[in-house]
């Protein structure tokens, strides 16, 4: 792997000033074209890619498939800024939120949560989501293994 030479932050910003690049009027026609329903077979496709890259045990591969994978984020994010939704960076926000209000075991120190084993880590987990779910009136979600 290469040296670090910039921040991930100015790296990020970069992908993103691609994407924008690549959407703006005199960018690349194919890109101006998508929306988020014709990208869903991409997003899938990578997703794909990214599990076949984690099967295969090769670094070099599985680095290659999550920048492939972040970058169908960013494209989906920007075409929600342009819409006036969200930008990434609300996405980046609230995945943020979201970790550390799920984790009070790591960030919250003191609410005597500190020695839970990982099972246990992942019922709160679902415990937490469940209260965030029911009051925002979504249904229950589908169970997860992974915190």
């Amino acid at each position: 792997m290469a040296p670090v030479t910039h921040s991930i932050g100015s790296r990020f910003e970069r992908l993103v000033e691609i994407m924008r690049r690549l959407r703006a009027p005199d960018g690349c026609p194919w890109d101006r074209e998508q929306t988020p329903a014709s990208l869903r077979p991409f997003v899938l496709e990578e997703t794909y890619e990214v599990l076949e890259a984690i099967d295969s045990g090769s670094p070099a591969h599985l680095c290659e498939e999550l920048g492939d994978f972040l970058f169908e984020a960013v494209f989906l994010a920007q075409m929600s800024e342009e819409a006036g939704h969200f930008s990434i960076g609300d996405s980046v926000d609230a995945i943020c939120d979201k970790l550390v209000r799920r984790h009070p075991h790591v960030f919250a120190r003191g609410d005597g949560d500190t020695a839970l084993t990982s099972t246990q880590v992942v019922e709160k987990w679902e415990t937490l989501k469940a209260r965030e779910r029911e009051a925002a009136g979504l249904p229950a979600a589908k169970k997860k293994t992974s915190a």
